[in-house]
């Protein structure tokens, strides 16, 4: 049973299925909570029982706008007085033409989503631990980001250029007390994906509620020894 009744968690992308898993996973181990996504009114109907107990700060912040993300731990350390632990769950995933008949908008878009989102959060978050000489940060890449795929080019180079983001930042802070680590999901069990894959064998997938125990591995003081891993999460698949 992991206790992080001491920290401060801050999740982005948690209105979506796996953010939800990890809020409570981290909830439940009784860490506080600053929750952030872009749709405020989804944060509030989750959460909004925790934000009112002063367990939870509810944020609805465009990871995009380095100001806006710089703002928002500045808010979390004022109100919690610490950040501990970052997740960057937030990003996307889409399907696209070859990589010749692929708009610059569109590959532009996935790198935003999935690799400027973590620069932004990290660089806002890092001296905050760097201060306190501790922190762990664990992004979401990809299974898909260690093999391109046809069709998938923007998509497989933006979840590639997470990994090494999370190698490059695990070898600048592993001295100062700051893990940095990412975990690479299979297909994840979502009402989402079993609604566009209605034929596949949902048992061979990743629980939401299963990556998210990893996750709390990571970020416990177990995993005080690992730097710059990318942890293959692929279930039976």
């Amino acid at each position: 049973m992991f206790n992080f009744s001491d920290q401060v968690v801050v999740i982005t992308g948690a209105a979506g299925n796996l953010g939800a898993a990890a809020a409570a996973a981290f909830h439940q181990a009784g860490a506080r909570l600053v929750l952030v996504d872009v749709n405020y009114d989804r944060l509030e109907t989750l959460y909004g029982e925790m934000a009112e107990k002063g367990e939870a700060l509810l944020a609805a912040v465009n990871l995009l706008d380095a100001a806006a993300v710089d703002a928002l731990l500045s808010d979390a350390v004022t109100q919690f007085g610490r950040v501990d632990i970052l997740l960057n769950i937030a990003g996307g995933f889409s399907m696209g033409p070859p990589l010749h008949e692929t708009p610059p908008e569109t590959f532009a878009f996935m790198f935003d989503l999935n690799a400027k989102t973590v620069y932004h959060t990290c660089r806002a978050a890092i001296p905050h631990m760097l201060a306190q000489k501790r922190g762990k940060i664990i992004n979401i890449a990809a299974r898909a980001g260690l093999e391109g795929k046809a069709k998938m080019a923007a998509y497989t180079a933006s979840k590639s250029a997470v990994i090494r983001l999370t190698e490059a930042m695990a070898d600048e802070l592993k001295s100062a007390g700051i893990n940095v680590n990412c975990i690479l999901p299979g297909t994840l069990d979502t009402p989402r994906n079993r609604a566009d894959m209605p034929n596949a064998d949902f048992s061979q997938w990743v629980a939401p509620e299963d990556l998210a125990e990893v996750m709390l591995f990571l970020a416990s003081e177990s995993g005080r020894a690992i730097h710059g891993a990318a942890i293959p999460v692929y279930g039976l698949s």
